[in-house]
């Protein structure tokens, strides 16, 4: 059996908002595109062990769809990368995740992560996280490219995801 590692690109960085776009448009079903845009990431993105959603329900962080290894199912506010972004609504891009203080290893193989929030207007509805096996694997074209895609998800489901309980 061949497992994917997401580890050899096929899209290039326009590609990916376009297909995002693409596949989004006319879809405002947030579990349907999450799992759409999730795989385009991991697909898409080279060196990549994982590619997935966070979504804000009750006040903490519960796993949605995502491509790569099982995950921890539910992150605490501040906790961990994932919890730090949602809770500064900041993307935060950890160039080592062995050097970030309460990092929350899912994924041994992970040693750089990004995570962007998924905010609209006012209101956190998510995050969204990608691992690497590589340090050093994220910059800042990395995040403004996440940002879009984020944005993107919020423009086609963000209504649908809002009428959800946090």
């Amino acid at each position: 059996m061949t497992v994917h590692t997401g580890t050899s690109a096929t899209l290039g960085e326009d590609e990916i908002v376009a297909t995002v776009a693409a596949i989004t448009e006319g879809e405002g079903d947030p579990i349907a595109n999450a799992a759409n845009i999730a795989a385009i990431l991991f697909e898409g993105l080279a060196d990549i062990n994982w590619a997935g959603f966070y979504f804000l329900r009750d006040g903490q962080l519960v796993l949605g769809p995502f491509q790569g290894r099982v995950a921890c199912t539910r992150i605490a506010m501040g906790k961990g990368v994932c919890g730090t972004a949602a809770q500064q609504r900041t993307t935060v891009v950890v160039p080592d995740v062995h050097a970030f203080a309460g990092h929350i290893a899912c994924d041994a193989a992970s040693r750089s992560e990004i995570v962007v929030p998924i905010v609209d207007g006012d209101r956190l509805l998510g995050v969204i996280d990608i691992d690497s096996p590589s340090l050093a694997r994220f910059t800042q074209a990395h995040a403004a490219l996440i940002e879009q895609v984020a944005a993107l998800y919020v423009q086609a489901c963000g209504g649908e995801v809002r009428g959800r309980r946090e």
